[in-house]
């Protein structure tokens, strides 16, 4: 295991960085939803969308700088690709929210767990392949 662990020093250090914006991105992410929801009474589905916009902008900020190090100036290509993996990720979101919610009945919220368990996997498997070199 320590050998392993040794070879694979780089990529337990990105799961872990990612792990943290990820856990804060998804406070945000979480309690957005909640105050837009609860507070300013926005449908779930709407407060869930800007929730999500708002932790992207954060975790996209941190996984450039911090997780994956990406040290040069981001191109309008490279930017473009994390947009449409941002957007397919929304995609993912949105439906495991509206399925989970709308048709299960299950509480917004403990959908919204779901639904970022789900995306978290994602932004990483894709972010890895397509943003870092």
């Amino acid at each position: 295991m320590k050998e392993w662990l040794k070879k694979h020093k780089k990529l337990v250090d990105q799961i872990l960085k990612f792990g943290i914006v990820g856990g804060l991105a998804f406070l945000i992410d979480y309690g957005l939803l909640y105050i837009l929801t609860e507070y300013l009474n926005i449908y779930y589905l709407i407060s869930s969308v800007i929730s999500f916009r708002v932790s992207l902008i954060f975790n996209y900020i941190l996984s450039i700088k911090w997780v994956f190090d990406v040290t040069k100036k981001q191109t309008v290509k490279e930017i473009t690709i994390f947009v449409v993996l941002s957007v397919m990720g929304l995609g993912i979101n949105q439906v495991v929210m509206y399925v989970g919610s709308d048709l299960l009945k299950i509480h917004y919220m403990l959908t919204k767990l779901i639904a970022t368990a789900i995306v978290m996997v994602w932004n990483f498997v894709t972010r890895k392949i397509f943003i870092e070199k």
